[in-house]
């Protein structure tokens, strides 16, 4: 059987984002002059982690992908993927489920004396 086959199916949008995103962390490395060896050293990975990295490979786990871009010093970036306050769709989801009209609380009835007159 092909490696293909046995991946997971991966939608194509995902792995187009996975190899931009590899490509600018070899683009990063390189602008930046590490060497794969080094790289893959402070991240505490193999270089062949790193390799697979750098083409996007979905099978490598996030944490390593995490690592990278921490040597790099862009793992920052990295908390702001889902971040609440650009999730446009959930805020207008959440719009939506704002209620239309906010009740006051009923008043409380005054508590009847045992001979039923209202009065204590």
């Amino acid at each position: 059987m092909s490696k293909e086959r046995l991946a997971p199916k991966i939608p194509m949008p995902v792995r187009r984002a996975l190899r931009k995103l590899g490509g600018d962390i070899r683009d990063a490395r390189l602008r930046r002059r590490i060497p794969t060896a080094i790289m893959a050293e402070r991240a505490s990975i193999s270089r062949m982690t790193l390799n697979k990295i750098e083409k996007g490979d979905p099978g490598v786990a996030l944490g390593n992908y995490a690592s990278v871009l921490f040597v790099l010093g862009l793992a920052d970036r990295l908390a702001e993927l889902a971040d609440l306050r650009r999730d446009s769709v959930g805020l207008e989801l959440e719009q939506e489920r704002l209620p239309q009209r906010i009740r006051r609380p009923g008043r409380r009835s005054r508590p009847t004396s045992p001979h039923g007159t209202g009065a204590p």
